[in-house]
């Protein structure tokens, strides 16, 4: 009763701590903006829209950039909005632009900036170089109007419209005429070893009236834009339709000059309401079918378990007990000598057989207690943590609208759950997380190399290990304090003091093959889920079914529970006690089958080129392995602690 009152204290101080220390940050951020136009506005009503800028990253590299590393136009008066945690550990990095415009005025054509490179000049080749190795490797923009990503919308198959809330920088012909596809888009890209840039951008900003609804101003519900590639040469008079595109040449033989230019068109519309602005980019997205298909896969894989544990537990288990309270019974009537006991018919000569006759061991403590101690404790840190964190982004707390509040939320957290950590196992020495953090610098250390804006800033590494030391690692030493207050677990049978003999085992049931079998039926549950979750991760896909992956998550806890203690039963039944590791274990060797999966999905789905970026994936992927295997490892321990107690609680030994 202690430990769960105690827990519970800490989930309400988690909950609360971290929307106390969020609301400012997101909350404020989701009220609704009024625009109006230019001089019929009050203090309320905004009349400049501003467009900024976010990094820019490639499905072909794991490397983001800044936006100024490629020699766009700034802004002279660069103002960056302040970043979150999590928007810091993701690489995040916004910027305001030269994009301006007020609302309701179109802009038929204007002039950004002129950018000019001369052939000779160290510092404009250099520059230039850059600017082509993102159009080689397909770098994308990501623009942000009234927190809402401006998106390049196109159609596909079957007549279907795509919204990417991204547009490529440019595209590459190459010098064997192959084609990128944004150079799909314009038939005039056809020069080879050419590069064509996306120097100009037709903007269009949906908004929804106030006067329909009987409030004043007006409120942004879309943006979209069609890049364009033209070649001015009249800086002051540009052509933004037409033309001739705006070409780079593979070799750098004479200066280059390339103008950037803008048009700006405002639509009314009044059917899309605020509330609802981001569907038009989520419902583009075809996965729902398939995600309703990962579930019933899964819910199969659920049921046949449930059934299999259902048939154990109600038929052959219950038998069992019945079985072995008669024998004792019986064996309090007569007892029969060694003669009788050898004369006696193989059935009876079977009941001397089975997982009743380990009594006296299963309970002996595992080698390496210790280290099982602390993976259980992180493994029970991390549940928590995720359970809070998915169960509050069904909530829709933590939407794709919340820039970084799904990274805050989990690291908010993490740092608040040291507590149940403690409490429940010993785990103060934290070297799963030392062997994580130092995976973590190495990437780290990567990224600072290459000046990618994923870099965590020096700063933030300081922050993290000061919440980590001043923070986390107090708690959990509290934790352990009243862990170790409180009276031990009272076992239903008592230990020998000598182990019993374990005899010769089959294939199947040795620890092995019983662990290499355990992680198939869990991972059969969210491989598919796993797709779209790498997707989001390595090819920048938006994630916004936080209610799937939910219940893919629940599915997965009652998948790992029943598969480990439908092979707990099977090895205690052939007399292997042996039982505190390999629970671990079998649930835990998913994580073996993710790692296998994101091999196959690193070279059958990506486009990754480049040792920094490969080193990267596999750096990052696994820490994610890592975690998913204590996890997993977690639930399937505490899943068959809880099987073992209570069938040898119900059976009476001598």
């Amino acid at each position: 009763m202690k430990r769960r009152i105690h827990l519970s204290f800490v989930l309400v101080y988690s909950l609360v701590s971290y929307f106390s220390s969020c609301s400012a940050f997101y909350l404020p951020g989701l009220a609704p903006v009024s625009f109006c136009e230019n001089g019929k506005g009050g203090e309320d009503c905004q009349t400049e829209i501003q467009l900024f800028v976010n990094r820019l990253d490639s499905v072909e590299s794991v490397l983001p950039y800044e936006y100024d590393v490629f020699d766009f136009c700034k802004d002279i008066k660069e103002k960056r909005p302040s970043e979150n945690l999590g928007q810091v550990l993701f690489g995040e990095r916004i910027e305001s632009s030269p994009y301006k415009f007020n609302f309701k005025q179109d802009v038929p054509c204007k002039t950004v900036c002129t950018k000019t490179y001369k052939k000779g000049t160290k510092e404009d080749v250099t520059k230039l170089d850059f600017l082509k190795m993102g159009m080689q490797l397909n770098y994308q923009h990501h623009w942000i109007i009234d927190n809402m990503p401006v998106t390049w919308c196109y159609d596909v198959e079957d007549g279907q419209k795509y919204c990417n809330p991204g547009f490529p920088i440019g595209c590459l012909v190459t010098a064997d005429g192959r084609v990128k596809d944004a150079c799909v888009i314009n038939a005039e890209f056809n020069k080879k070893n050419t590069f064509y840039v996306f120097n100009h951008v037709d903007i269009t900003i949906t908004y929804h009236s106030g006067a329909s609804e009987g409030w004043r101003g007006a409120r942004l519900v879309a943006a979209t834009l069609e890049p364009k590639s033209i070649k001015n040469t009249d800086e002051k008079n540009p052509t933004c339709s037409g033309g001739t595109p705006m070409e780079v040449p593979g070799e750098f033989d004479n200066d280059v000059s390339i103008i950037y230019t803008y048009s700006v068109e405002f639509k009314e519309n009044n059917e899309i309401k605020w509330a609802s602005r981001w569907d038009y980019i989520l419902v583009s997205m075809p996965h729902t079918n398939i995600q309703w298909f990962s579930i019933m896969n899964s819910l199969v894989i659920v049921l046949f378990l449930s059934g299999m544990v259902a048939m154990i537990m109600l038929r052959t288990l219950h038998k069992d007990i019945a079985r072995y309270n008669q024998v004792d019974q019986a064996d309090l009537i007569k007892l029969p000598s060694a003669k009788e006991k050898s004369s006696l018919p193989y059935e009876d000569a079977q009941e001397e057989s089975g997982w009743k006759q380990v009594h006296g061991d299963v309970f002996r403590p595992p080698r390496k207690g210790m280290l099982l101690s602390v993976f259980l404790g992180q493994g029970t840190q991390i549940f928590i943590m995720t359970f809070i964190t998915l169960f509050l982004a069904c909530l829709g707390f933590l939407s794709p609208a919340n820039r970084g509040a799904l990274m805050t939320c989990a690291v908010v957290l993490w740092v608040l759950l040291g507590t149940p950590a403690g409490y429940c196992v010993c785990t103060p020495v934290q070297n799963f997380w030392s062997i994580v953090f130092a995976d973590f610098f190495l990437m780290n250390l990567i990224l600072w190399v290459e000046g990618s804006s994923a870099a965590i800033p020096f700063g933030t590494l300081v922050a993290i290990l000061a919440l980590w030391f001043g923070i986390s690692v107090p708690l959990t030493f509290i934790g352990a304090y009243f862990g170790f207050k409180k009276a031990a677990i009272e076992q239903p049978v008592r230990t020998n003091q000598i182990p019993r003999q374990i005899p010769e085992q089959s294939f199947f049931t040795k620890p092995i093959p019983g662990i290499v079998m355990g992680g198939i039926l869990p991972f059969g549950c969210i491989f598919i889920q796993l797709f779209f979750i790498l997707n989001s991760i390595w090819s920048h896909q938006m994630y916004y079914m936080f209610g799937f992956l939910f219940l893919v998550f629940i599915i997965l806890l009652i998948t790992c529970s029943e598969a480990t203690i439908l092979l707990c039963y099977f090895h205690l039944c052939a007399e292997d006690y042996h039982w505190w590791w390999r629970s671990f274990l079998t649930s835990g060797f998913t994580a073996v089958y993710l790692f296998i999966y994101a091999v196959h999905y690193f070279f059958s789905k990506l486009q990754i080129i480049g040792a920094a970026s490969t080193i990267l994936y596999f750096g990052y992927t696994m820490i994610m392995v890592l975690i998913f295997f204590l996890f997993t490892g977690t639930i399937g321990f505490f899943a068959c602690f809880w099987f073992v107690n209570k069938i040898y609680s119900v059976v009476k030994v001598d």
